[in-house]
């Protein structure tokens, strides 16, 4: 089959290889007919999260059941579905108590308590690395699913793949990130990141009423995406973050959002001094943004961390978390835990997901695919890959 394979930091290319087989009683074969690239995707192929062997990328797609193993109950054969991207069994203490992504049974090799740099990392991803499982991933023409009675949902007839295809990961991680902040209506939420992760989490804090929802990034045809997408107010971050921190205050008479998102993790857009910084320090990529959230935030706010962070950072603000009461959480989204409820809001109509996508392109061209994603060219903002062609 067909399938993007990463050998590399900046190399991934699409390559023949064998197709999967069911491993386990409780896995299925899924024929996928519609997969995306993921920004956390971009974290392997930019090197910062290492995968010394090749392995197929990809934890947001969707298909149709292919093979289903003995000890199935919930799917057949011809179900069309969508998958979470956690990798979880569905009957462990983090599993029961809705937190997929630190499932005790998927990742045996790495899993721990202690959240480690290299090793005792949370449950299993697909495509995400030899540290989170190592399972092959879903960019590809088919793909293993473990734990199936517990992950995939059957779709409805009547919605397309591109309708649903983001409830695997960037709208429950949007959403994720409004549940921790608690919105119950009326708040002025402000998100750093104009990506997709970004504009999903715009579009479910409308939903969950705010009254107010800010984007912030640093290029401006994002902004513009994310103001046609998630009809909200936009930042150009130009220059440093107090700019924007102070027009953040400026809107709520003083105060401070109350919900700050960081949508855009350990990788964002930084000066050489920055990156001076880090190599000084022996850190990856830099904290800019979610300082920028802990000073945009009022005083007993919440700042809702959506970016992945690998490693420890030197300075992280302490003393103003602490002074000013922040509310802060983050991690992996439980997608699980919220998608059912988030397909019925794409089954009846009250928010719309595909159109964010502005490249749609053949499975063959997943080298040309990362390099326009991970280099913003073309004002590209979301990549659908069809693995047919």
């Amino acid at each position: 089959m067909k399938a993007a394979v990463i050998h590399g930091p900046k190399k991934v290319t699409c390559d023949i290889v064998d197709d999967p087989i069911l491993k386990d009683n409780t896995d299925v074969i899924l024929k996928v007919t519609a997969t995306a690239i993921c920004g956390s995707d971009l974290h392997i192929y930019s090197g910062g999260f290492p995968q010394p062997r090749p392995m197929v990328l990809g934890h947001e797609f969707m298909g149709i059941v292919e093979e289903v193993g003995k000890g199935i109950k919930n799917l057949k054969r011809g179900d069309r579905v969508v998958v979470p991207f956690p990798i979880a069994c569905g009957t462990c203490f983090f599993c029961n108590h809705d937190l997929p992504g630190h499932c005790e049974n998927s990742n045996p090799e790495n899993y721990g308590p202690e959240g480690g740099l290299i090793t005792e990392k949370g449950g299993a991803l697909f495509g995400y690395t030899d540290l989170y499982g190592g399972y092959d991933g879903g960019q590809a023409e088919y793909v293993r699913v473990p734990y199936a009675d517990y992950g995939p949902r059957i779709v409805p007839d009547n919605l397309t793949d591109e309708q649903v295809l983001f409830l695997t990961d960037i709208f429950p991680t949007g959403y994720s990130g409004i549940d921790w902040g608690q919105v119950n209506g009326g708040e002025t939420v402000a998100i750093f990141g104009a990506g997709p992760v970004g504009i999903m989490t715009a579009k479910s804090a409308w939903l969950r009423g705010a009254a107010r929802v800010v984007i912030v990034d640093t290029l401006q045809y994002r902004l513009d995406k994310a103001k046609i997408a998630a009809n909200c107010e936009t930042i150009l971050w130009d220059t440093d973050a107090k700019e924007v921190i102070e027009q953040i205050r400026a809107i709520t008479e003083g105060r401070g959002a109350d919900v700050c998102v960081d949508a855009v993790g350990f990788e964002p857009d930084r000066s050489i001094l920055d990156r001076a910084k880090a190599v000084v320090n022996l850190e990856k990529g830099s904290p800019k943004v979610l300082e920028a959230c802990m000073s945009a935030v009022r005083r007993g706010g919440f700042v809702s961390v959506l970016g992945v962070y690998p490693t420890p950072y030197d300075n992280f603000p302490v003393g103003q978390f602490f002074d000013k009461g922040i509310n802060l959480r983050g991690g992996q989204a439980p997608a699980q835990k919220h998608i059912d409820k988030l397909l019925s809001y794409v089954a009846e109509g009250k928010v719309i997901l595909d159109d964010i996508i502005t490249h749609r392109l053949p499975l063959s061209q997943v080298a040309h695919a990362y390099d326009i994603f991970k280099n913003k060219k073309e004002d590209c903002v979301k990549i659908v890959l069809d693995p047919s062609a």
